[in-house]
């Protein structure tokens, strides 16, 4: 069962109880006031139930209040143990009087004891209800409660005495008789008059606990009194027998009152759950008619008088004294009464200044809004924070300074608010616009109140801190160079993309693009300028793409893009389109900047990467990711769409990533050298560095193979580092074993200005192995246009003055060649493999090799062929000039062991060459003769 349905079962229940326990009472009431009308059939029956019947009622009602009096009446158990008590004397009275006529037989005599009762049965009731009257809180209250308990007392002394006891007294002293009978007759009367005022007067002064047992015990005794004023009047005392229709009153009023407390409990648990509170009109005129008491019981005074002087009797001291009194009481209780209410004015002024000054003093805005939305009050704030007097404001409509596009929320709200339960929701929240003196919007933030049917608003101006807010939500969502949107919002800016209406579009696409070049940039003319390159390329970017699309700067030199579909079904053409602009996007950003006197210019390889159903915007951005690098790794400023077989080689290169990293940490590099053979004489001149790798199977991987994998990244130079390393050992050793000869190293340029060791490390590691600095060969590929020449230039002069020499690798094969001759140090120049396999088949090819080594010749170079593999190119490498050759026409890499027999032999058969003169490998290099003499460098 819902929580909702159990609560409604809660109620059903305890109401449908309740209202079973009102039906029996009022049957069984209405039983016996049937009963009473008809005579119960017999005299006897009558007389029966007139007496012992009335005694049963009011022993239940004394019963049950002094059970509720134990179990939980609370601080009002005395009232409940008085009103238990006044039950027992009824419950008394009506035992004796049965006693009497049912009993016995015999009338009742006047007195008996049975009026003792029935006159004990009021004191009790008085004193309970005043226990159940509330309680002043200070002294002038208890002063004023006894001089209106005194009121009462002596007007109701004053009446009954004109009208019945002087009269009494008189006459008993005329007919010298007993005035007993007299004054127990009356004093029935007078005690009711007595109940009367104190009903009254607590229904105007009740406490506010268990309002409901009040109430009930209240009504029980009113008709109690109601019966025993009927009771007691002239007419009907002479007239008067048991079972009578009178005796349903005082049997109702019984039964009411033993109901009451244990109805009541009910009423309370009821009133104790949560709900909206009950609205209580009658209090205003309940406290008007409790101001009036004292002068209603003075009035009643004055008629005790006048009834006197009207009947032309003589005035009685008594009346004369109790008149006295009252008015003195009265007089004293007005004059209490006067000063009370000049110290509350003083009290109320000072509060009411105290508040009126908060108010103005306030910085926020304090408005009241009347139930139709129209503004009774405005505090003198609005001046300050709107802009507009409070004059001004008052008597508009609150709607009329809202805006409009915020008018329909905010009705919403105060809707909601007014129809929820005060005591669940006091007070709500509501942030709009509205307008300042000078026509600008302020964003205004109300905490709302409910105040005599309208709204009470507290307000202030937020406009400050919602620009401020939205500043940081922009900040945090958007590049602080270019402004483009940055990760976070592309990211989210893709998952709505993917998400929604356009979720099944597969034309939804997203372009990675890289700006080639840009790290040159920023090496070469500063980071500033780079920024500069970086702004201009976003705001290209921005204004190249649609209203619909979304352009992003992801970070460093990356920026996105996503290309919303169009909802075209046909992929192809979809494909096609996407392609254009991405290749659009590509010219867009390849073409020159400038940036202050210079113009620079870098270029863009673009990955895309189409939506797929079910994908997530993760992969969708990984695969655009993929393309891009793919784009990048196969020549750059291209276009390259995704394509899943991008990702399984993203796999295969990541796992041959981790083996080569434990290839690293586990010592499974070998280092292979080859032979550089002289071409005039077949003798060793130097041994080229290689590594490789042995993997598990035993399989020799060559650098071309395991190095492409791990990229430009930081497993590379570890490797480079360990062959440079393990080179320069191996070497040393061979020294020291009688096989001094040189060693050659490759390293990229790159990489010998990002991660090689610094000239220091090197003149360390030569010194740390005692190998002599010359005895070391670098080889520096320029294949790379992202290096700079200016900080190779430096790297290259710094280790050649260490006695390093410095061999240009793959010459014929960069586009930078010529530079790097004019700009760079070198010693030796290697020949392209890629020039030295087509030599002898070509002629083309054998006039540019013989152009390439002419140069060499007339700058003074030595030359080494690399790719050397038939005697062939021996021959025609030797006659256009080339000095060493290194290839399969000699050796392939060899093991330490095999290498070092080679060594011992000294020489490689050179074909052409009869008889080679034999050159043992051993003790210092001779330098190599020939055009080129005149520059002395250890022979390769």
């Amino acid at each position: 069962m819902s929580a909702l349905g159990a609560l409604l079962a809660t109620r059903s229940e305890s109401g449908s109880t309740g209202m079973r326990s009102r039906i029996l009472l009022g049957l069984v009431c209405a039983g016996y006031s049937v009963g009473a009308a008809f005579g119960w059939g017999s005299p006897q029956v009558a007389v029966f139930m007139g007496d012992f019947g009335l005694a049963a009622a009011a022993l239940v009602a004394a019963v049950s209040c002094f059970l509720y009096a134990r179990t939980g009446a609370g601080r009002l158990r005395p009232a409940w143990l008085l009103f238990s008590l006044s039950s027992a004397m009824a419950a008394c009275g009506n035992a004796v009087w049965g006693w009497y006529e049912v009993i016995l037989g015999v009338p009742v005599p006047t007195p008996s004891l049975a009026d003792v009762f029935f006159l004990c049965f009021a004191p009790p009731a008085i004193v309970g209800l005043l226990v159940l009257a509330k309680r002043p809180v200070t002294r002038a209250g208890w002063v004023c409660l006894a001089l209106d308990a005194w009121l009462i007392g002596g007007s109701l002394l004053t009446l009954a005495w004109s009208l019945a006891l002087a009269h009494t007294a008189h006459m008993a002293g005329f007919q010298d008789a007993s005035v007993a009978p007299a004054a127990l007759s009356l004093a029935y009367p007078l005690l009711d008059i007595v109940l009367v005022s104190m009903v009254l007067a607590l229904h105007f002064r009740r406490a506010g606990v268990n309002r409901s047992a009040v109430n009930t015990a209240i009504a029980a005794l009113a008709l109690t009194v109601l019966s025993d004023a009927v009771f007691t009047s002239p007419l009907l005392r002479s007239t008067y027998h048991s079972g009578q229709l009178l005796d349903a009153g005082w049997f109702a009023g019984s039964l009411l009152l033993a109901y009451a407390p244990w109805g009541a409990r009910r009423g309370a648990r009821r009133s104790a759950r949560p709900g909206p509170p009950r609205a209580t009109a009658s209090r205003p005129i309940a406290g008007s008619l409790a101001a009036l008491t004292p002068y209603l019981a003075a009035a009643v005074c004055t008629l005790g008088i006048l009834y006197n002087v009207v009947d032309g009797r003589r005035v009685d001291r008594v009346v004369i004294f109790t008149g006295c009194t009252v008015v003195l009481a009265l007089v004293v209780r007005q004059g209490i009464m006067l000063l009370d209410n000049i110290s509350l004015t003083q009290e109320l002024a000072q509060k009411e200044s105290h508040f009126r000054s908060l108010v103005q003093g306030s910085s926020d805005v304090i408005m009241i809004a009347a139930p139709n939305g129209t503004l009774r009050y405005v505090s003198p704030a609005a001046a300050g924070v709107y802009g507009r007097e409070a004059e001004g404001l008052v008597g508009a409509e609150l709607s009329s300074i809202i805006h409009p596009d915020d008018l329909g929320r905010v009705v919403h709200e105060v809707r909601r608010f007014l129809a929820a339960p005060p005591h669940e929701e006091p007070t709500t929240r509501i942030e709009c616009r509205f307008r300042s003196g000078t026509g600008d919007w302020l964003n205004v933030e109300s905490t709302v109140n409910r105040h005599q049917g309208g709204l009470l608003l507290n307000s202030r101006d937020v406009t400050e801190r919602v620009r401020l807010q939205a500043q940081l939500q922009h900040n945090a969502e958007h590049d602080p160079l270019t402004d483009l949107p940055n990760r976070a919002l592309f990211t989210a800016r893709v998952r709505q993309a993917l998400s929604g209406r356009r979720a099944s579009d597969p034309g939804t696409a997203v372009l990675f693009i890289d700006l080639d070049g840009f790290k040159q940039v920023n090496d070469t003319i500063g980071h500033q300028a780079g920024d500069e390159l970086l702004i201009q390329a976003g705001r290209r970017l921005q204004d190249s793409v649609r209203a619909g699309d979304t352009a992003a700067r992801l970070g460093g030199d990356e920026f996105a893009a996503l290309i919303m579909g169009d909802g075209t079904r046909d992929q192809g053409a979809r494909e096609y389109q996407v392609h254009e602009i991405a290749d659009r996007l590509r010219l867009t950003l390849s073409q020159p900047y400038r940036i202050g006197p210079s113009e620079v210019r870098v270029a863009a390889s673009i990955g895309v990467a189409f939506a797929e159903p079910a994908i997530s915007p993760t992969d969708l951005m990984r695969n655009a990711d993929l393309a891009m690098y793919r784009a990048k790794a196969g020549g750059k400023d291209r276009v390259e769409l995704y394509a899943p077989q991008m990702q399984a080689d993203v796999v295969r290169r990541s796992e041959l990533a981790t083996r080569l990293r434990t290839a690293l940490r586990d010592g499974e590099f070998a280092l292979l050298h080859q032979p550089v053979v002289h071409l005039a004489s077949g003798s060793v001149a130097a041994v080229a560095a290689q590594a490789r790798w042995r993997s598990a199977q035993g399989i020799l991987f060559t650098p071309a193979e395991f190095l492409r994998v791990s990229g430009d990244d930081d497993r590379t130079a570890e490797l480079g580092r360990w062959l440079l390393e393990e080179a320069v050992a191996q070497a040393a050793d061979r020294a020291r074993a009688g096989h001094p000869v040189a060693v050659s190293v490759r390293l990229s340029a790159a990489r010998l200005l990002d991660a090689a060791p610094p000239p220091g490390s090197i003149e360390a590691l030569l010194t740390r192995h005692g190998l002599p600095s010359g005895a070391l060969m670098i080889e520096v590929a320029d294949s790379d246009p992202r290096v700079s020449f200016d900080a190779l230039e430096q790297r290259l002069v710094a280790l050649r003055r260490l006695g390093v020499r410095i061999a240009l690798d793959g010459f014929g094969s960069g586009f930078a060649a010529i530079n790097a001759l004019r700009r760079l140090p070198i010693d030796v120049l290697k020949l392209d493999r890629n020039l030295v396999e087509g030599v002898v088949e070509s002629a083309r090819l054998h006039k540019i090799t013989s152009g390439l080594l002419r140069i060499a010749c007339d700058l003074g170079l030595q030359s080494v062929a690399d790719g050397v593999d038939v005697p062939e190119q021996v021959l025609a490498l030797r006659a256009m000039g080339c000095t060493h050759g290194q290839g399969m026409a000699f050796s392939g890499p060899l093991d330490e062991y095999r290498l070092r027999r080679a060594l011992v032999r000294g020489e490689f058969p050179v074909p052409g060459i009869p008889s080679p003169r034999p050159v043992m490998a051993g003790g210092s290099i001779p330098l190599l003769t020939g055009s080129h003499t005149e520059t002395p460098v250890p022979p390769t």
